[in-house]
């Protein structure tokens, strides 16, 4: 019986391995962009790093050192130099694939860093398993810059598993609005109308600032922004800015809000200091062909009528005011239930001394007074 040679019983000791298979390994050195393992084969494996990771550019000696244990799976048996290629990233990525399919037959709601922002959504990694949020699905408003998403962690479910085709889609969407749903409802069986609220300006159009209020968003219309005037809200507001506003209507899901505070409502003394008689300051707001609308106060506006503008006759009011030109003027009507007050200059002018008129009588050469009370009234009529 003839014995075994040296070479003969160490190959005998050593195990054989097949393609496919899953091993453990010995890091017995590390370069920056490969690995070294002895896994109890005639032939060390061999571990590059586009077989370690999917991040380029990794300096691998930054995540590995000697001594390390490592389970890997056999690419190959003979790369053509006699070395074993292994893979640890499709390893990873069949864990990974299991870890996949159980969050979505589970609905499990997954957490992962943003690993790239894409034209079309975003990509994140999952136990080396890249997962495509499209950008339809990243929020539940349209988002046309996804910049600001680069290296956050984010939350969202698998709504698409095949992993024939690789295909793994991410949603992010479904949870927003769930959570929206959720804190809507809350919100609703807490806030009425009359109520003072804290909110967030989310949008700032033309017309008005959309609040969000926590999970609801309510409408601030333009003519709710003050008791005075506001020609544009974007001039006001800013996104993000925080407000308290009132609440003013609840239809449904749509909340009214306002910034008319009763404590700040300038016409709660107006009947006191805009009564018929009182002589008043404002500034020209606005003009029409019937008259001006002058600005007494922010959020009061009484009306100058053409023909209350002065003694004489104007054809309108450009004629002789301007924008912005400040007035003096007497109240002449106060209606606080309409709130609606009327102004006069001309009634600052005291009436003029009308002469007496004298009509000589040829006969008897004798003097007769005319009636100055008939004659003013005769006056007034013509002018009016």
């Amino acid at each position: 019986m003839s014995e075994l040679t040296f070479e003969q019983m160490l190959e005998e000791s050593l195990k054989t391995i097949h393609t496919g298979e899953v091993i453990e390994g010995t890091v017995i050195d590390v370069k920056p962009d490969e690995i070294i393992l002895n896994i109890g084969y005639k032939s060390d494996g061999i571990l590059t790093r586009n077989e370690y990771t999917n991040e380029s550019n990794v300096d691998l000696t930054t995540l590995v050192k000697p001594g390390d244990k490592m389970e890997v799976k056999v690419l190959k048996v003979n790369d053509g130099e006699g070395q074993v290629l292994l893979t640890y990233k499709r390893l990873a990525a069949d864990r990974g694939n299991k870890r996949i399919e159980e969050a979505f037959n589970n609905k499990e709601v997954l957490t992962a860093k943003v690993s790239q922002v894409l034209d079309g959504g975003l990509s994140v990694v999952v136990e080396e398993v890249r997962i495509f949020i499209p950008a339809s699905l990243v929020s539940d408003v349209y988002e046309k810059d996804l910049s600001k998403y680069a290296g956050q962690d984010i939350e969202f479910v698998i709504s698409e598993y095949n992993p024939k085709r690789r295909r793994y889609i991410g949603d992010r969407k479904q949870l927003i609005v769930a959570k929206k749903a959720e804190m809507q409802k809350e919100l609703f069986e807490k806030i009425k109308a009359g109520d003072i609220v804290e909110g967030t300006v989310k949008n700032v159009t033309d017309f008005g600032a959309f609040i969000d209020l926590g999970g609801v968003d309510g409408l601030l219309h333009i003519s709710e922004m003050s008791w005075g005037r506001v020609e544009s809200p974007k001039k006001v507001f800013k996104v993000g800015e925080a407000l308290k506003v009132l609440i003013k209507e609840i239809d449904g899901t749509k909340v009214a809000l306002s910034l008319k505070f009763d404590d700040s409502n300038p016409w709660k003394d107006a009947a006191t200091k805009y009564a018929v008689g009182n002589e008043v300051t404002g500034k020209v707001a606005r003009m029409t062909d019937f008259g001006a609308f002058v600005e007494l106060e922010p959020g009061i506006d009484a009306l100058l009528h053409v023909s209350q503008i002065a003694k004489e006759h104007i054809e309108k009011p450009s004629d002789v005011l301007a924008v912005g030109q400040e007035v003096i003027a007497k109240v002449v009507d106060f209606n606080e239930e309409g709130k609606k007050i009327s102004l006069s200059i001309k009634a600052l002018f005291a009436p003029e001394v009308k002469e007496v008129v004298e009509e000589e009588v040829a006969d008897d050469a004798d003097v007769v007074s005319v009636d100055i009370d008939a004659v003013i009234a005769k006056q007034e009529a013509e002018e009016e």
